[in-house]
């Protein structure tokens, strides 16, 4: 591991620079190769390929980042290199961010450049310090370095987003669908022809009301020797009525001879 050279550490700083920037520009020229030929697929229709070759481009991007943060951080030191040329065991906080920044990114990085200056500082900070940098103890790392070096899967929805603009840089007509499942679909179906079925019966339903309550039923015509009930004018005056069926005998009219025969036998029994 080399000695601390201030005057080797800075050339080492501006060299890093360079070659990051111009890592970039390379990696940014591929991408933009990579995306021409995306378009291509969607174009032919090959969509999966083109969603294998876009979570490439994801990545590639990612790491393009990392470089771009790698590069304001060697800048930073390369300002404040005076505080860095301290004879100090820690770094001071006003470069610390910097100084873990590039210890613990650089071996992610194909840049010799880099690699030499993460060995100078791991050099003049001392073992301990370069292993707490490593396992980043206390996250002593920037959160969004980290965000940087994790390795994951892109989501679906990323990808499409990445299809959607290459498609429309290119002037592809290209639209993803959203990824709804048969029985999803099958259930908004059921549902749907449910509620038509539903509002078809409620609509006959009120239409069969109406129609009842407007109907008139016809007069039902009077049986054929059917008896009427008696009424209170049909009942007669003074007298009890008598069962149906039973009539009493009529009064006979008595003449003169009966009446004279009755009364003499009544005044024998004087």
């Amino acid at each position: 591991m080399p000695p601390w050279n201030a005057p080797k550490a800075k050339v080492q700083l501006r060299l890093s620079v360079q070659r990051l920037r111009t890592l970039q520009t390379k990696k940014e020229a591929q991408a933009k190769t990579s995306r021409r030929d995306i378009a291509s697929l969607l174009e032919r229709g090959k969509v999966e390929t083109a969603r294998i070759k876009v979570e490439t481009i994801i990545n590639e991007d990612i790491h393009i980042e990392l470089l771009e943060l790698l590069e304001l951080y060697s800048e930073l030191l390369l300002a404040r290199f005076g505080v860095l040329d301290q004879n100090t065991r820690e770094p001071d906080p006003g470069i610390a961010e910097g100084v873990c920044a590039i210890v613990h990114a650089a071996p992610r990085t194909e840049l010799k450049e880099l690699h030499v200056l993460r060995d100078i500082l791991m050099h003049k900070y001392g073992r301990d310090f370069s292993v707490a940098v490593m396992e980043n103890r206390d996250g002593c790392v920037s959160e969004r370095v980290m965000r940087k070096l994790t390795n994951a899967t892109p989501s679906t929805e990323l990808v499409d987003a990445y299809l959607n603009e290459i498609a429309k840089a290119y002037g592809v007509e290209w639209t993803s669908l959203p990824a709804y499942s048969a029985d999803a679909t099958e259930s908004a179906e059921t549902s749907a022809a449910g509620d038509a079925e539903g509002k078809e019966q409620v609509s006959t339903l009120s239409k069969s009301d109406d129609s009842a309550s407007n109907l008139q039923l016809p007069a039902i015509p009077p049986v054929e020797g059917a008896e009427k009930k008696p009424t209170e004018d049909s009942k007669p005056k003074g007298g009890s009525t008598t069962q149906k069926g039973s009539s009493s005998p009529p009064d006979e009219p008595e003449d003169e001879f009966t009446a004279l025969a009755k009364r003499f036998a009544a005044l024998k029994k004087r």
